[in-house]
């Protein structure tokens, strides 16, 4: 925990085609955090829209960004295109060098992957991609928030708004975290129970797969790129099909 009196910089990644709950999700608990900047970190200044259409705006491009205290890397479908960017993966290198906390939502974690920064590490990702993690050298826990040290990941899309409660503890304190859960109203009660693979009927889960099957076979491709510039073994083909397919 860090004491209220130290001022704490809390930068965004944003980027085209991202997955605007992983970045507002989160935003709506690390704002409200006491004694803190927070802003939004584009490559340039000029707008994005999200994979649905939303434009969104930095407050300012990567190069503007101080050191930050807190990185916050969303994901989407966007994230292919940053897997390979030389530019984004040396500021999240740098970056995540000097900072205390790293919070990876949903594929974002690919991204951080990519920046040979998830090596060793335990982590989650979005059901989907979570066979992709050892691609980056992690290994892959099937959990909701999975905390590594100064690392937090969470698994997908809503679940940024838990981890993002996780974090606000560990910076801030239970009572501070809790206080922002308050001021949120966050107490969910979906009224299906069809969040997970393990909980979804198998007919809904299998809709998603199929919906899913281009951009995983695309995160799958990129992966492989990726593995190989780390000098990372890439696990076996039929582990991948087995894992994918268990969710």
């Amino acid at each position: 925990m860090i004491p209220d009196d130290v001022h704490l910089h809390i930068g965004s990644l944003l980027y085209e085609g991202i997955d605007q709950i992983d970045l507002t999700g989160p935003f709506e608990v690390l704002s409200r955090i006491q004694n803190t900047t927070y802003c939004i970190y584009s490559k340039t200044a000029a707008p994005v829209r999200d994979l649905m259409g939303l434009r969104l705006t930095p407050d300012a491009t990567l190069s503007d960004a101080p050191p930050l205290d807190v990185l916050h890397v969303p994901g989407g479908h966007g994230q292919e295109a940053l897997m390979e960017d030389a530019l984004v993966l040396g500021w999240i290198r740098q970056q995540a060098s000097a900072a205390c906390s790293i919070f990876s939502v949903c594929t974002g974690a690919l991204i951080c992957g990519a920046a040979g920064l998830l090596k060793g590490r335990r982590a989650t990702t979005h059901w989907s991609a979570l066979h992709l993690l050892p691609f980056f050298g992690a290994v892959p826990v099937n959990e909701r928030v999975v905390v590594d040290g100064g690392w937090i990941f969470a698994a997908g899309v809503t679940a940024g708004i838990d981890g993002a409660l996780r974090l606000a503890a560990e910076l801030r304190g239970d009572e501070a975290a809790q206080a922002i859960q308050l001021d949120m109203v966050y107490a969910p009660e979906p009224p299906f129970d069809s969040g997970t693979p393990e909980t979804a009927p198998i007919k809904i889960l299998d809709e998603a797969r199929r919906s899913m099957r281009a951009i995983t076979a695309q995160r799958e491709q990129t992966a492989r790129r990726v593995a190989a510039k780390l000098g990372i073994t890439v696990p076996a083909a039929g582990w991948e099909r087995t894992t994918a397919a268990s969710g």
